[in-house]
Protein backbone atom coordinates (compact mmCIF):
# COMPACT_ATOMS: atom_id res chain seq x y z
CA UNK A 1 0.00 0.00 0.00
CA UNK A 2 1.52 3.37 -0.51
CA UNK A 3 -0.45 5.63 1.49
CA UNK A 4 -0.96 4.96 5.88
CA UNK A 5 -3.60 2.43 6.25
CA UNK A 6 -5.41 4.85 8.39
CA UNK A 7 -5.31 6.90 5.92
CA UNK A 8 -6.80 4.40 3.31
CA UNK A 9 -9.59 3.68 5.62
CA UNK A 10 -10.49 7.17 6.45
CA UNK A 11 -11.03 7.61 2.73
CA UNK A 12 -13.25 5.18 2.61
CA UNK A 13 -15.73 6.58 4.55
CA UNK A 14 -14.85 9.90 4.09
CA UNK A 15 -17.86 12.78 4.61
CA UNK A 16 -20.99 12.36 3.31
CA UNK A 17 -21.22 15.90 2.57
CA UNK A 18 -17.88 15.71 0.57
CA UNK A 19 -19.18 12.38 -1.94
CA UNK A 20 -22.72 14.55 -2.00
CA UNK A 21 -20.53 17.69 -3.23
CA UNK A 22 -18.99 15.90 -5.53
CA UNK A 23 -21.96 13.84 -7.05
CA UNK A 24 -23.74 17.28 -7.61
CA UNK A 25 -20.93 18.21 -9.74
CA UNK A 26 -21.09 15.20 -11.92
CA UNK A 27 -25.26 15.70 -11.84
CA UNK A 28 -24.53 19.15 -12.88
CA UNK A 29 -22.06 18.17 -16.15
CA UNK A 30 -24.28 15.68 -17.16
CA UNK A 31 -27.89 17.73 -16.98
CA UNK A 32 -26.95 21.39 -16.92
CA UNK A 33 -26.41 23.26 -13.09
CA UNK A 34 -29.75 24.70 -13.42
CA UNK A 35 -31.73 21.41 -13.62
CA UNK A 36 -29.67 19.97 -10.25
CA UNK A 37 -30.55 21.34 -6.86
CA UNK A 38 -28.13 21.02 -4.49
CA UNK A 39 -28.79 21.75 -1.00
CA UNK A 40 -26.19 19.11 0.61
CA UNK A 41 -22.69 21.92 0.88
CA UNK A 42 -23.17 24.17 3.76
CA UNK A 43 -21.26 26.64 1.13
CA UNK A 44 -22.84 30.63 1.63
CA UNK A 45 -23.50 32.43 -1.52
CA UNK A 46 -23.34 35.52 0.20
CA UNK A 47 -20.74 38.27 -0.34
CA UNK A 48 -18.89 39.86 2.42
CA UNK A 49 -20.55 42.98 3.49
CA UNK A 50 -19.79 45.85 1.31
CA UNK A 51 -17.87 47.16 4.60
CA UNK A 52 -15.20 44.56 4.60
CA UNK A 53 -14.92 44.88 1.32
CA UNK A 54 -13.96 48.48 1.54
CA UNK A 55 -12.07 47.44 4.81
CA UNK A 56 -9.97 45.22 2.37
CA UNK A 57 -9.98 47.89 -0.55
CA UNK A 58 -8.27 50.66 2.39
CA UNK A 59 -5.90 47.79 3.54
CA UNK A 60 -4.55 47.29 0.25
CA UNK A 61 -4.54 50.39 -1.11
CA UNK A 62 -2.38 52.06 1.93
CA UNK A 63 -0.41 47.96 2.96
CA UNK A 64 1.31 48.56 5.83
CA UNK A 65 5.14 47.99 6.14
CA UNK A 66 5.88 44.07 6.28
CA UNK A 67 1.98 43.27 5.89
CA UNK A 68 2.82 39.95 3.93
CA UNK A 69 5.91 39.11 6.60
CA UNK A 70 5.54 36.35 9.17
CA UNK A 71 4.31 37.36 12.76
CA UNK A 72 4.26 36.18 15.98
CA UNK A 73 2.71 32.97 15.96
CA UNK A 74 -0.16 33.58 17.85
CA UNK A 75 -1.37 36.28 15.47
CA UNK A 76 -0.70 39.95 15.14
CA UNK A 77 -0.64 41.69 18.74
CA UNK A 78 -2.91 44.63 17.39
CA UNK A 79 -5.61 41.94 15.75
CA UNK A 80 -5.91 39.81 19.31
CA UNK A 81 -5.88 43.23 21.11
CA UNK A 82 -8.88 43.85 19.14
CA UNK A 83 -10.92 40.45 19.66
CA UNK A 84 -10.27 40.33 23.10
CA UNK A 85 -11.53 44.04 24.03
CA UNK A 86 -14.25 43.24 21.71
CA UNK A 87 -14.83 39.85 23.62
CA UNK A 88 -14.38 41.63 27.15
CA UNK A 89 -17.27 43.91 26.39
CA UNK A 90 -19.57 41.52 25.04
CA UNK A 91 -19.13 39.03 27.61
CA UNK A 92 -18.45 41.04 31.01
CA UNK A 93 -15.04 39.26 31.69
CA UNK A 94 -11.17 40.34 31.61
CA UNK A 95 -9.90 38.95 28.49
CA UNK A 96 -6.77 40.33 27.29
CA UNK A 97 -4.97 39.86 24.28
CA UNK A 98 -2.86 36.89 25.80
CA UNK A 99 -6.07 34.93 25.45
CA UNK A 100 -6.04 35.21 21.61
CA UNK A 101 -4.13 32.88 19.04
CA UNK A 102 -5.52 33.84 15.84
CA UNK A 103 -6.10 30.22 13.55
CA UNK A 104 -6.73 28.86 10.13
CA UNK A 105 -10.51 29.05 10.56
CA UNK A 106 -12.13 26.94 12.95
CA UNK A 107 -11.22 23.56 11.78
CA UNK A 108 -7.93 24.83 12.52
CA UNK A 109 -8.19 25.97 16.29
CA UNK A 110 -10.09 23.08 16.69
CA UNK A 111 -6.76 21.12 16.04
CA UNK A 112 -5.00 22.95 17.75
CA UNK A 113 -6.62 22.61 21.01
CA UNK A 114 -6.79 18.95 20.87
CA UNK A 115 -2.93 19.05 19.67
CA UNK A 116 -2.55 20.93 23.22
CA UNK A 117 -4.60 19.11 25.44
CA UNK A 118 -5.05 15.29 24.19
CA UNK A 119 -2.66 12.38 25.06
CA UNK A 120 -3.05 9.52 23.72
CA UNK A 121 -5.96 7.79 24.19
CA UNK A 122 -7.92 10.76 26.18
CA UNK A 123 -11.35 10.93 25.26
CA UNK A 124 -13.51 13.73 23.92
CA UNK A 125 -17.14 13.78 24.20
CA UNK A 126 -19.53 15.04 21.06
CA UNK A 127 -23.21 14.91 20.28
CA UNK A 128 -25.23 13.33 18.01
CA UNK A 129 -25.16 14.86 15.63
CA UNK A 130 -22.10 16.57 14.61
CA UNK A 131 -20.14 18.17 12.22
CA UNK A 132 -18.50 14.60 10.59
CA UNK A 133 -14.95 15.91 10.50
CA UNK A 134 -15.13 15.83 14.57
CA UNK A 135 -14.19 12.45 15.26
CA UNK A 136 -11.03 13.17 12.11
CA UNK A 137 -9.67 16.14 14.11
CA UNK A 138 -9.70 14.31 17.26
CA UNK A 139 -7.87 11.20 16.25
CA UNK A 140 -5.58 13.54 14.50
CA UNK A 141 -3.76 14.04 18.20
CA UNK A 142 -4.23 10.56 19.86
CA UNK A 143 -7.09 11.01 21.24
CA UNK A 144 -10.52 8.76 21.11
CA UNK A 145 -14.01 9.82 20.33
CA UNK A 146 -17.09 9.33 22.19
CA UNK A 147 -20.65 10.18 21.50
CA UNK A 148 -23.57 11.04 23.01
CA UNK A 149 -26.88 11.36 21.61
CA UNK A 150 -29.42 14.45 21.97
CA UNK A 151 -32.62 14.83 22.90
CA UNK A 152 -36.03 14.91 19.91
CA UNK A 153 -35.03 18.90 19.78
CA UNK A 154 -31.50 18.07 19.52
CA UNK A 155 -30.77 19.43 22.64
CA UNK A 156 -27.77 18.30 24.95
CA UNK A 157 -28.85 15.31 27.19
CA UNK A 158 -26.95 15.14 29.98
CA UNK A 159 -28.31 12.40 31.80
CA UNK A 160 -26.92 10.22 28.44
CA UNK A 161 -23.97 12.44 28.91
CA UNK A 162 -23.02 11.28 32.50
CA UNK A 163 -22.03 7.77 32.12
CA UNK A 164 -19.64 8.77 29.17
CA UNK A 165 -17.33 11.36 32.27
CA UNK A 166 -15.41 8.34 33.00
CA UNK A 167 -11.92 9.10 34.28
CA UNK A 168 -10.43 9.31 30.67
CA UNK A 169 -12.52 12.11 29.51
CA UNK A 170 -10.24 15.42 28.85
CA UNK A 171 -13.32 17.42 27.13
CA UNK A 172 -16.22 17.23 26.36
CA UNK A 173 -17.23 19.35 22.53
CA UNK A 174 -20.34 21.34 21.51
CA UNK A 175 -21.90 23.28 18.55
CA UNK A 176 -24.35 26.09 19.20
CA UNK A 177 -25.80 27.13 16.89
CA UNK A 178 -25.89 23.25 15.94
CA UNK A 179 -24.45 21.86 12.43
CA UNK A 180 -26.76 20.37 11.00
CA UNK A 181 -29.52 20.60 13.54
CA UNK A 182 -30.05 24.55 13.98
CA UNK A 183 -30.30 23.73 17.81
CA UNK A 184 -29.23 26.67 20.04
CA UNK A 185 -28.29 25.62 23.74
CA UNK A 186 -29.54 27.81 26.85
CA UNK A 187 -27.41 28.80 29.01
CA UNK A 188 -29.04 27.63 31.72
CA UNK A 189 -28.68 24.35 30.15
CA UNK A 190 -24.83 25.09 29.23
CA UNK A 191 -24.66 25.82 33.39
CA UNK A 192 -25.92 22.31 34.25
CA UNK A 193 -23.46 20.96 31.39
CA UNK A 194 -20.64 22.94 33.48
CA UNK A 195 -21.75 21.49 36.94
CA UNK A 196 -21.54 18.43 35.50
CA UNK A 197 -17.68 18.64 34.48
CA UNK A 198 -16.39 20.42 37.78
CA UNK A 199 -18.61 17.26 39.58
CA UNK A 200 -16.80 14.49 37.49
CA UNK A 201 -13.36 16.50 37.74
CA UNK A 202 -13.74 16.17 41.49
CA UNK A 203 -14.68 12.37 41.37
CA UNK A 204 -12.01 11.83 39.16
CA UNK A 205 -9.27 14.34 40.18
CA UNK A 206 -9.03 15.24 36.68
CA UNK A 207 -9.58 18.30 34.35
CA UNK A 208 -11.97 18.36 31.47
CA UNK A 209 -12.18 20.80 28.88
CA UNK A 210 -15.29 22.70 27.57
CA UNK A 211 -14.93 23.39 23.98
CA UNK A 212 -17.16 25.55 21.96
CA UNK A 213 -17.26 25.51 18.20
CA UNK A 214 -19.08 28.58 17.38
CA UNK A 215 -18.78 30.05 13.66
CA UNK A 216 -22.76 30.30 13.59
CA UNK A 217 -22.77 31.98 17.01
CA UNK A 218 -24.26 35.09 15.02
CA UNK A 219 -26.60 33.32 13.00
CA UNK A 220 -29.15 32.98 14.88
CA UNK A 221 -33.55 33.86 14.23
CA UNK A 222 -36.58 34.70 16.45
CA UNK A 223 -34.52 36.86 18.73
CA UNK A 224 -32.71 33.61 20.20
CA UNK A 225 -29.37 34.28 21.32
CA UNK A 226 -26.45 32.01 21.28
CA UNK A 227 -25.15 32.40 24.78
CA UNK A 228 -21.82 32.27 25.63
CA UNK A 229 -19.81 28.87 27.60
CA UNK A 230 -17.54 31.11 29.60
CA UNK A 231 -19.61 31.19 32.20
CA UNK A 232 -20.11 27.61 32.66
CA UNK A 233 -17.01 26.20 33.23
CA UNK A 234 -13.75 27.78 34.15
CA UNK A 235 -12.01 25.50 31.76
CA UNK A 236 -13.90 26.68 28.59
CA UNK A 237 -12.11 27.48 25.09
CA UNK A 238 -14.19 28.79 22.09
CA UNK A 239 -13.03 28.04 18.66
CA UNK A 240 -14.76 30.13 16.34
CA UNK A 241 -13.97 31.62 12.44
CA UNK A 242 -15.35 34.47 10.42
CA UNK A 243 -16.09 32.36 7.43
CA UNK A 244 -19.93 32.52 8.20
CA UNK A 245 -20.82 36.24 9.85
CA UNK A 246 -18.58 37.61 7.33
CA UNK A 247 -19.07 35.01 4.16
CA UNK A 248 -15.40 34.40 4.10
CA UNK A 249 -14.82 30.36 4.37
CA UNK A 250 -12.68 30.84 1.92
CA UNK A 251 -10.39 32.63 3.46
CA UNK A 252 -9.46 30.42 6.51
CA UNK A 253 -9.56 32.86 9.26
CA UNK A 254 -10.82 32.40 12.84
CA UNK A 255 -9.31 32.32 16.57
CA UNK A 256 -9.01 30.45 20.11
CA UNK A 257 -10.36 32.54 22.87
CA UNK A 258 -9.58 30.69 26.54
CA UNK A 259 -11.36 31.67 29.14
CA UNK A 260 -9.53 33.93 31.37
CA UNK A 261 -10.73 31.89 34.68
CA UNK A 262 -8.94 28.91 33.10
CA UNK A 263 -6.05 27.36 35.59
CA UNK A 264 -3.27 28.05 34.35
CA UNK A 265 -4.53 29.95 31.22
CA UNK A 266 -1.24 31.23 30.12
CA UNK A 267 0.44 27.82 29.61
CA UNK A 268 -2.55 26.44 27.75
CA UNK A 269 -2.07 29.97 25.31
CA UNK A 270 1.17 29.38 24.92
CA UNK A 271 0.35 25.58 24.12
CA UNK A 272 -2.25 26.65 21.40
CA UNK A 273 0.57 28.85 19.86
CA UNK A 274 3.25 26.56 19.82
CA UNK A 275 1.05 24.10 18.36
CA UNK A 276 -0.31 26.94 15.76
CA UNK A 277 3.52 26.51 14.68
CA UNK A 278 3.72 22.93 14.52
CA UNK A 279 1.00 21.84 13.37
CA UNK A 280 2.18 23.78 9.91
CA UNK A 281 -0.39 26.32 10.25
CA UNK A 282 2.70 28.65 11.38
CA UNK A 283 0.19 31.47 12.04
CA UNK A 284 -3.26 32.40 10.57
CA UNK A 285 -3.18 34.82 7.38
CA UNK A 286 -1.78 38.05 7.56
CA UNK A 287 -4.52 40.21 5.47
CA UNK A 288 -7.10 38.20 6.73
CA UNK A 289 -5.88 39.20 10.09
CA UNK A 290 -5.49 43.27 9.35
CA UNK A 291 -9.12 42.41 7.93
CA UNK A 292 -10.92 41.29 10.83
CA UNK A 293 -9.64 43.62 13.30
CA UNK A 294 -11.81 46.36 11.22
CA UNK A 295 -14.77 43.89 11.12
CA UNK A 296 -15.58 42.72 14.78
CA UNK A 297 -19.20 44.43 14.68
CA UNK A 298 -19.92 43.35 11.22
CA UNK A 299 -22.20 40.39 9.90
CA UNK A 300 -24.01 39.25 6.95
CA UNK A 301 -27.76 40.06 6.84
CA UNK A 302 -29.12 37.27 9.16
CA UNK A 303 -33.02 38.11 8.00
CA UNK A 304 -31.53 36.72 4.37
CA UNK A 305 -31.05 33.08 5.78
CA UNK A 306 -33.97 33.55 8.25
CA UNK A 307 -36.69 34.49 5.27
CA UNK A 308 -34.90 30.92 3.92
CA UNK A 309 -35.00 29.34 6.97
CA UNK A 310 -39.19 30.15 7.12
CA UNK A 311 -39.71 29.21 3.40
CA UNK A 312 -38.51 25.53 3.95
CA UNK A 313 -39.94 25.09 7.39
CA UNK A 314 -43.55 26.03 6.14
CA UNK A 315 -43.10 24.40 2.68
CA UNK A 316 -41.42 20.94 4.20
CA UNK A 317 -44.12 20.95 7.68
CA UNK A 318 -47.19 20.89 5.11
CA UNK A 319 -46.06 18.27 2.94
CA UNK A 320 -45.80 16.16 6.16
CA UNK A 321 -42.32 16.07 6.79
CA UNK A 322 -41.14 15.90 10.41
CA UNK A 323 -38.96 18.95 11.51
CA UNK A 324 -37.84 21.08 14.58
CA UNK A 325 -37.65 24.49 13.23
CA UNK A 326 -33.93 25.37 13.21
CA UNK A 327 -32.90 28.60 15.62
CA UNK A 328 -29.44 29.25 14.19
CA UNK A 329 -26.75 28.28 11.32
CA UNK A 330 -28.25 27.53 7.81
CA UNK A 331 -29.58 23.87 8.12
CA UNK A 332 -32.54 21.85 8.61
CA UNK A 333 -32.56 18.26 9.76
CA UNK A 334 -36.10 16.99 9.02
CA UNK A 335 -36.96 13.08 9.61
CA UNK A 336 -36.14 10.65 7.05
CA UNK A 337 -40.08 9.13 5.84
CA UNK A 338 -38.57 5.81 6.07
CA UNK A 339 -35.86 4.25 8.72
CA UNK A 340 -33.27 3.80 5.76
CA UNK A 341 -32.44 7.54 5.63
CA UNK A 342 -29.56 6.99 2.88
CA UNK A 343 -31.94 5.39 0.91
CA UNK A 344 -34.43 8.35 0.90
CA UNK A 345 -31.23 10.61 -0.08
CA UNK A 346 -31.07 7.98 -3.14
CA UNK A 347 -34.62 8.52 -3.69
CA UNK A 348 -34.24 12.44 -3.70
CA UNK A 349 -31.89 12.21 -6.51
CA UNK A 350 -34.73 10.87 -9.04
CA UNK A 351 -35.35 14.70 -9.33
CA UNK A 352 -32.35 15.92 -8.50
CA UNK A 353 -32.35 16.83 -5.42
CA UNK A 354 -29.26 16.29 -3.38
CA UNK A 355 -28.93 16.31 0.38
CA UNK A 356 -26.77 14.88 2.78
CA UNK A 357 -28.05 11.82 4.71
CA UNK A 358 -28.29 11.92 8.64
CA UNK A 359 -26.49 8.76 8.88
CA UNK A 360 -23.06 11.15 7.93
CA UNK A 361 -23.30 13.44 11.52
CA UNK A 362 -23.93 10.44 13.20
CA UNK A 363 -27.74 10.80 13.19
CA UNK A 364 -29.50 7.76 11.09
CA UNK A 365 -33.36 8.66 10.36
CA UNK A 366 -32.69 11.97 9.37
CA UNK A 367 -31.01 14.27 6.06
CA UNK A 368 -29.26 17.57 6.34
CA UNK A 369 -31.01 20.53 4.03
CA UNK A 370 -28.37 23.25 3.74
CA UNK A 371 -30.51 26.31 2.81
CA UNK A 372 -27.44 29.22 2.27
CA UNK A 373 -27.86 29.45 -1.66
CA UNK A 374 -29.89 30.48 -4.20
CA UNK A 375 -33.81 30.71 -4.08
CA UNK A 376 -34.33 28.96 -7.55
CA UNK A 377 -32.44 26.17 -6.10
CA UNK A 378 -34.64 25.62 -2.59
CA UNK A 379 -37.95 26.48 -4.89
CA UNK A 380 -36.96 23.96 -7.66
CA UNK A 381 -35.97 21.45 -4.89
CA UNK A 382 -39.70 21.69 -3.50
CA UNK A 383 -41.40 19.30 -6.36
CA UNK A 384 -38.57 16.40 -5.56
CA UNK A 385 -39.52 16.68 -1.80
CA UNK A 386 -43.27 16.60 -2.45
CA UNK A 387 -43.10 13.59 -4.45
CA UNK A 388 -40.70 11.75 -2.18
CA UNK A 389 -42.68 11.35 0.70
CA UNK A 390 -45.80 11.17 -1.82
CA UNK A 391 -44.05 7.59 -2.36
CA UNK A 392 -43.69 7.12 1.31
CA UNK A 393 -46.89 8.48 2.90
CA UNK A 394 -49.84 7.59 0.85
CA UNK A 395 -52.44 9.93 1.79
Amino acid sequence: MTIASKIQKAMEGQSWIRQMFELGIQMKQEHGAEKVFDLSLGNPILEPPESVIKALQRILADPPPGMHRYMPNAGFPETRAAIAAHLAKQMNLPFATGHIVMTCGAGGALNVIFESILDPGDEVIIFAPYFPEYPFYIANHGGETRIAPTDSSFQLDLEALRPLLTARAKAVLVNSPNNPSGAVYSAALLGQLGKLLAETEAKHNSTIYLISDEPYAQLTYDGVKAPPIYNAHPRSIVATSFSKNLALPGERIGYIAANPACPDVSTLVDAFTYCNRVLGFVNAPALMQLLVKEALDESVDVGWYERKRDYLYKELTEMGYELVKPEGAFYAFPASPIPDDVAFVQELLKWKVLVTPGTGFGSPGYFRISFCLEDWVLEGAMEGFREAIKAHKPG
